[in-house]
């Protein structure tokens, strides 16, 4: 099986399944990392130009990607038959996550490897929950750095909103965001919070952190 995009990828290691083949495994470790890539997946280009010729030498059996990203569906029919699978609707995406989760393990016949992934997942959260008992109502903001001047925020329609919610912990940022739940902001426009915890998620970019 080969994943097109970083979604399906996470979704087959869920279930237990390392894909032949994925797309932009470089970016893949530097921003998702977890669960890890093992080293013998093919790359197979870009998530939204892969390597359609790559591909073909392949001959894969079923690819998976995310729907509405990279080629066509008809296009890749041509290479081998497979299907998409949504990582947001824009407002819940933890819940479409786990609803994909779902029909990955219904199109592969893994339920039960879907069962225990997210009743392990359930259990997690769960006993991290005392962690943050004692924390107050102390507003978090997420974030990430894109640059020394620009960094991406994350909102009430992030894949971290549910989470939030589950331990009461309000999100800082309550302004725009796009339909992956982040927008991308100045740094300075961080002195407007004055009151607030920040979580800055680091991807191998401790040079743009320092400065």
């Amino acid at each position: 099986i080969v994943a097109l995009e970083w979604l399906p990828v996470e979704l087959l290691l869920a279930l237990g399944i390392v894909p032949y083949g994925v797309a932009d495994t470089i970016n893949y470790r530097l921003w998702v990392s977890e669960p890890p890539l093992p080293d013998s997946v093919i790359d197979v280009g870009l998530r939204t130009e892969p390597n359609l010729e790559l591909l073909t030498e392949m001959k894969p059996s079923f690819m998976v990607w995310s729907a509405g990203y990279g080629p066509s569906s008809e296009m890749l029919a041509r290479i081998a038959p497979g299907r998409g699978f949504n990582f947001s609707d824009g407002k819940q995406p933890l819940a479409m996550a786990r609803k994909s989760l779902t029909e990955m393990a219904d199109l592969l016949n893994l339920q039960s490897a879907a069962e225990t992934h997210l009743a392990q997942y359930e259990d997690f959260i769960r006993s991290m929950k005392p962690r943050f008992v004692k924390r107050g109502a102390r507003p978090l903001l997420l974030t990430t750095l894109i640059d020394p001047r620009h960094m991406l925020v994350f909102g009430p329609n992030s894949l971290f909103q549910e989470i939030l919610d589950e331990y009461g912990i309000p999100n800082a940022w309550q302004g725009e965001t796009n339909f992956w739940g982040s927008t991308a902001v100045s740094i300075d426009r961080l002195a407007a919070y004055k009151d607030v915890d920040v979580l800055c998620f680091d991807h191998d970019n401790s040079k743009d952190m320092d400065a």
